[in-house]
């Protein structure tokens, strides 16, 4: 196949199958092919993945907890959050927080992913007091919780340094942090869709700090917005630099932006250019093929791309399904039409019937049992 197609996307990809690192030029070059170059993508990203993976598709049983939609970010992509005097605003009790941890524990969860809007009316205790109630229910129930931006936030109530508000989550419970809040990670992109949260500068530094903690985390990239190729080039270099220095990563997750509620979609100085299909499966092979020697995980995420999608880019070098969820809020308020859970069972055939081999992990990627 590679001796049928253009010869420049040749060398790339063949230098990716003998494992040595892609520039940013050479990704960007991987993301506009078409045609027999497209298809010759495909089969490298898959064969790559194969080598790391033979085949096997891995999830987790887990469930969100959204514990307040109040927020004062004002993000233009979020239709998730409230002000505090919205008649559908919320701010979870401790008990209620716990008793979604019990259903967690009873529907055989290994974790609860915890995030929240910055809400004004909390203390750095509160979130504190969120961890211990996990543990209170059960000790070995993994906290993957708190989004850089949330712990930029603790930092200014706890008055203290991003490493010693780090080490105090520890401390409570905090096993693990969600790589969100990372959107596009080129400042002049945040500045319109993001300009209220950290700078790309403080996400790395937030990031990196957890890592030389011990604390790992993911990594994301929101995409098919008002971004460039260039930029998920940029945004794709960003996190490769941190795992070369932190190998603090445990998987990297396309997002793709869900337009249909958020005020983002409504600007007219800034016009979408959204991701249709073959742009979602150019950025699986290429995030594939430039993290090979870094990054082992790429996860599709089922309530954006919807089951049947997800399931199509099993063959395009992704290797995990994501969790089953129970509560998906956060895409569902953006417009996503495909629900808050889906059973273990369902993707157990899901990934069987995509020709591959399902296998239940943990957070951190330990294999608990194969199907």
């Amino acid at each position: 196949m590679l001796n049928q197609i253009d010869p420049e996307i040749k060398k790339i990809l063949k230098k990716s199958l003998d494992n040595e690192d892609l520039t940013s030029k050479e990704a960007l070059k991987l993301l506009k092919v078409h045609g027999k170059e497209f298809i010759a993508l495909q089969n490298v990203a898959n064969e790559i993945c194969f080598k790391k993976k033979e085949d096997i598709v891995t999830f987790v049983i887990n469930r969100n907890i959204n514990f307040t939609n109040v927020c004062f970010q004002g993000c233009k992509f979020c239709s998730f959050s409230l002000p505090p005097t919205h008649e559908d605003a919320f701010l979870l009790t401790l008990e209620e927080i716990k008793a979604k941890v019990i259903e967690a524990k009873e529907s055989n969860c290994s974790e609860v992913c915890i995030q929240g809007g910055i809400n004004p009316e909390l203390n750095f205790d509160f979130y504190l007091n969120i961890l211990r109630a996990v543990k209170e229910v059960d000790k070995g129930m993994h906290s993957h919780a708190f989004s850089p931006q949330e712990i930029y936030y603790m930092s200014k109530l706890y008055h203290n340094s991003v490493e010693n508000t780090l080490k105090e989550l520890k401390k409570a419970g905090l096993d693990s942090i969600p790589g969100t809040a990372a959107e596009i990670l080129v400042d002049n992109v945040r500045k319109v869709v993001c300009p209220n949260k950290v700078t790309t500068q403080q996400w790395i530094e937030i990031i990196t700090t957890a890592h030389n903690l011990g604390i790992p985390t993911t990594s994301t990239i929101m995409y098919g917005h008002i971004e460039s190729l260039k930029d998920r080039i940029q945004h794709l270099e960003v996190l490769r630099n941190i795992q070369k220095e932190t190998n603090g990563f445990s998987e990297f997750v396309p997002l793709p932006f869900v337009k249909e509620n958020p005020v983002l979609s409504k600007l007219e100085e800034y016009p979408l250019v959204p991701s249709y299909g073959m742009a979602d499966l150019k950025l699986f092979c290429v995030s594939r093929i430039y993290l090979n020697n870094y990054i082992d995980n790429i996860q599709c995420s089922w309530p954006k791309l919807g089951p049947k999608f997800s399931q199509v880019s099993l063959n395009y070098g992704v290797n995990d399904f994501g969790g089953t969820l129970f509560e998906e809020n956060i895409s569902r308020s953006a417009g996503a039409e495909f629900g808050q859970f889906l059973s273990s069972e369902e993707i157990v055939t899901i990934i069987k019937t995509a020709g591959k081999h399902p296998a239940l992990r943990d957070t951190l990627y330990n294999i608990k049992k194969y199907f």
